[in-house]
């Protein structure tokens, strides 16, 4: 029989914190929260990091949920996911109370 040890806020707010990890993927988030969307191109463009490496932040980001891709061919435009950045802002808020 399992047992589940950890709630679902817990596994949520721990693969949220496990994308916030990095620098970079921090300072994506920023970028995005400032502007609608923005284009993987541009993000490049912006930092001084390798195009695989940036991908590899933004497939972290968009794993855990917290933004969204759309392929506009050639390129791919993210933004932040609201619902799942509302989630995790309310899931640290309740951490931080504690």
């Amino acid at each position: 029989m399992d047992v589940k040890v950890f709630s679902d806020n817990q596994e949520k707010l721990a693969r949220y914190a496990k994308a916030l990890g990095h620098p970079v993927r921090v300072y994506v988030l920023e970028l995005l929260g400032k502007q609608s969307c923005c284009y993987s191109g541009d993000l490049s463009e912006e930092l001084p990091i390798a195009k695989s490496t940036l991908s590899q932040h933004l497939k972290e980001l968009k794993d855990a949920g917290l933004i969204q891709g759309e392929i506009e061919a050639p390129r791919v435009k993210y933004c932040i996911n609201k619902e799942n950045w509302e989630e995790a802002s309310t899931l640290f808020k309740e951490l931080m109370k504690r």
